[in-house]
């Protein structure tokens, strides 16, 4: 296989220079309509590695906490991304060898294969696998004539076409169980990080929980005056900001990695004080100046005094375990989990010691990193080696089994320096 696509990309190699705009239209077109086939077909081989690799469970011997997380450091996706192909790759694998073959020959695109994946799991549950395959064949036919949109919509009535006989029983068992899912499964709650730092809320509250939510929100989304222009959505989102500040002042939350609930600013002295400064959070995200003085009003301010590449120098009195101001000192070099790859915050990850308290290995900022619960456990249970650089940031070396040269690798995902 791997001699296979070496010539294919020699072939593409090849294509990428050459003169477009030589081509007659005719041409322009079958090269267009050659380019997107190509690219189906590939798409059907590269969820066929996808499958393997998950099922093989390299992700996990490679040291990542699942395969979208690998997929996502190896080939650059976004998590959403990589889960969308390993679900379509487990779709394809487990059933649907009609879907997996029409897009091996590239007569229908990777998101028509979606569809008519989701579609055939539907029709399945609610006739049968014969009624699932014949659904597949329409909509494979379909596919030549309508695009990933059109052609969901038509799969909500495939059974009328399918299996006429047992399409108003079945449509009305789907209402039926729709409902039954409404009542006691359906209660969740989804935060979404966007690529401007906002965050999306979407969900569905269970009754009790609504009834808190508006008990608790109502009262602080009355307007504040008659100049008060906030829109009701606007009014909403400031309540549930006020909410979780009660809720943080109440010193009742549990602990976080160590230490009360709590947001974390990173900022100077000197620019604070003269009210320049812009801020960071622990998460990664930028505040404006006029919000770091804001929530400097109301906050413990914890002197650190920082080297010119973010080495942390000194936080002040050190103490056992790395909690208080070590733990702070920690979360501020490295942000979250510092194993390659790994995108978890600082309020998920355990301080480990580098030389082990056990082997007399002190407890200080030299000798500790953040990890989460995966790779912590993975670090300890692997032959991966953990040590600061010349910069004073972590690195890692993985085993000589996965890199024969042993390269150091590091995370980038929490860098902002």
């Amino acid at each position: 296989m791997l001699e296979e696509l070496a010539f294919a990309d020699d072939a593409v190699a090849a294509c990428v220079d050459a003169a477009a705009w030589a081509l007659p239209e005719q041409d322009l077109i079958a090269a267009l309509d050659a380019v997107h086939r190509l690219e189906q077909r590939l798409a059907a081989v590269k969820l066929a590695l996808v499958r393997e690799v998950d099922g093989r469970g390299t992700a996990r011997t490679q040291g990542a906490s699942c395969t979208a997380v690998w997929l996502r450091e190896r080939l650059r996706l976004t998590i959403p991304a990589a889960r969308r192909l390993i679900d379509l790759a487990t779709a394809l694998d487990t059933g649907n060898p009609g879907i997996r073959q029409a897009l091996a020959d590239g007569a229908i695109s990777l998101d028509q294969a979606r569809v008519i994946a989701d579609t055939a799991t539907t029709v399945q549950a609610t006739a049968d696998a014969e009624t699932a395959d014949k659904a597949v064949g329409v909509l494979v036919g379909w596919a030549a004539q309508f695009d990933p949109t059109h052609l969901r919509k038509l799969g909500t009535r495939i059974l009328d076409h399918v299996a006429p006989d047992i399409a108003e029983t079945a449509a009305q068992a789907a209402l039926d169980a729709e409902a039954r899912r409404a009542t006691h499964d359906r209660h969740h709650l989804t935060l979404s990080e966007q690529t401007d730092g906002r965050l999306r809320l979407t969900g569905t509250l269970d009754a009790e929980t609504a009834g808190l939510l508006r008990a608790a929100i109502d009262p602080l989304t009355t307007p504040s005056g008659p100049d008060d222009t906030r829109s009701p959505g606007q009014r909403r989102h400031d309540a549930l900001t006020d909410i979780c500040r009660l809720t943080l002042r109440t010193g009742q939350l549990p602990d976080s990695g160590g230490d009360p609930a709590q947001i974390v600013v990173t900022t100077t002295y000197d620019e604070l004080t003269r009210q320049l400064s812009s801020g960071t959070l622990d998460t990664g995200l930028n505040l404006t100046p006029d919000t770091v003085r804001r929530l400097a009003c109301d906050a413990t301010i914890l002197p650190a005094v920082l080297g010119g590449t973010g080495q942390v120098l000194d936080v002040g009195r050190q103490r056992r375990l790395i909690t208080g101001p070590l733990r702070r000192a920690l979360v501020l070099r490295d942000r979250g989990c510092t194993f390659p790859g790994c995108d978890r915050p600082p309020r998920w990850c355990d301080a480990h010691h580098i030389h082990h308290w056990a082997d007399g290995g002190t407890t200080s900022l030299t000798n500790a990193v953040l990890l989460c619960g995966h790779h912590h456990r993975h670090v300890h249970q692997t032959d991966w080696v953990v040590r600061l650089g010349d910069d004073g940031h972590p690195e890692f070396i993985p085993p000589a089994w996965l890199d024969p040269e042993q390269l150091p690798r590091r995370n980038h995902y929490h860098r902002r320096t």
